[in-house]
């Protein structure tokens, strides 16, 4: 089974938060099987269910224990929402 996995990370009171942030994409991009995908608001991880699963939490943990504080808002979707149908 495969899942969607839509993430935004707000450090908060961090000087260097865009640092931080792409850490994080970058730790996530390093995982062989998952497709990390970034925009200008998010980051969409699509892959394997218990993969994507499973590495998206350790990150989020690693940024709590690295940060002060850190607001995630995730969504997750079952299947790989990666393509986009075409209008009908």
């Amino acid at each position: 089974m495969e899942i969607s996995i839509e993430i935004s990370l707000y450090p908060l009171a961090e000087e260097k938060f865009k640092t931080e942030i792409w850490a994080f994409i970058k730790r996530l991009r390093n995982v062989d099987g998952l497709e990390v995908v970034t925009n200008g608001m998010s980051t969409q991880v699509f892959g394997d269910y218990d993969l994507a699963v499973e590495k998206v939490m350790t990150e989020i943990k690693h940024v709590h224990q690295t940060l002060n504080a850190a607001v995630f808002i995730c969504k997750f979707i079952g299947g790989n929402r990666s393509v986009v149908e075409a209008e009908s």
